[in-house]
């Protein structure tokens, strides 16, 4: 039973001290094997046909075998079992922690090449999503049931969770609410102007009886469609904040 004991212990103190090389090492790539390539220069570049490839060194890996690489700009994720049509992609990690945040930074062709877009591309490189996963685990898409499962067990996460929530459906109430009353808005455009034609064609005496129209409750309805728009657009743009400073706060 002792020698069992010591066997695992052994095993764990192997795996730990490999993490922390993967951890403390620049450039290298994690593949979906659990195998480490460690290089001095590692890049993500598309080949003469559009291909993206991956150079570690002289040596080119398939980019499908790659999770994750390391290299002297960041630390980047595949995507490719989120997407739709499993090509392979790379999100970037923006915070590092007990969780990892993935997304795309902003676009540079002249610092960061490898993202330069060509017209015959294959694969697109960079994700617009975010994802997040711990250690070097599975990526997982930023969503309030897959966070909700590994944030529950801090009080402070949740609540900036909830608040992302709570944002998250007041931006759909008001991009419904924005899309009801243009519609609204446009129905009482037409009846209004099909009674006024119907007003100018009626019998008459040689002469054509033209019916005033008020068209304010029209323009009433539009400018709050607007209004609603811009609400709902606010509120869409202030949720990713909150899992930002669900995953921080977890993190410390």
């Amino acid at each position: 039973m002792k020698k069992l004991i010591l066997s695992a212990m052994a095993c764990y103190a192997l795996i730990s001290q490999a993490q922390a090389q993967v951890q403390d090492a620049k450039n290298y790539l994690y593949l979906y094997s659990d195998s480490v390539i460690y290089a001095r220069k590692i890049q993500l570049r598309s080949d003469y046909s559009g291909y993206w490839q991956i150079r570690a060194d002289s040596r080119r890996i398939p980019v499908d075998q790659v999770k994750f690489f390391n290299n002297e700009e960041g630390f980047f994720a595949n995507t490719r079992k989120l997407t739709f049509t499993r090509t392979t992609e790379f999100s970037e990690r923006i915070i590092e922690g007990k969780i990892n945040l993935f997304q795309e930074r902003p676009y540079d062709p002249y610092a960061y090449n490898w993202r330069h877009s060509h017209h015959n591309n294959r694969a697109t490189p960079i994700n617009l999503s975010i994802y997040y996963n711990k250690g070097f685990g599975d990526l997982k898409k930023v969503n309030y049931k897959n966070l909700k499962d590994d944030l529950s067990d801090h009080p402070e996460s949740m609540e900036f969770l909830n608040n992302y929530r709570k944002n998250a459906n007041l931006s759909k109430v008001m991009y419904v609410s924005a899309g009801a009353s243009a519609i609204a808005g446009l129905a009482y455009f037409l009846v209004q102007g099909k009674s006024q034609m119907n007003s100018t064609s009626g019998p008459g005496f040689g002469q054509s009886s033209i019916k005033e129209v008020n068209f304010a409750p029209a323009f009433i309805l539009l400018g709050l469609s607007a209004g609603f728009a811009l609400g709902g657009f606010v509120f869409q743009t202030s949720g990713p904040k909150h899992i930002e400073s669900a995953i921080e706060s977890y993190n410390r």
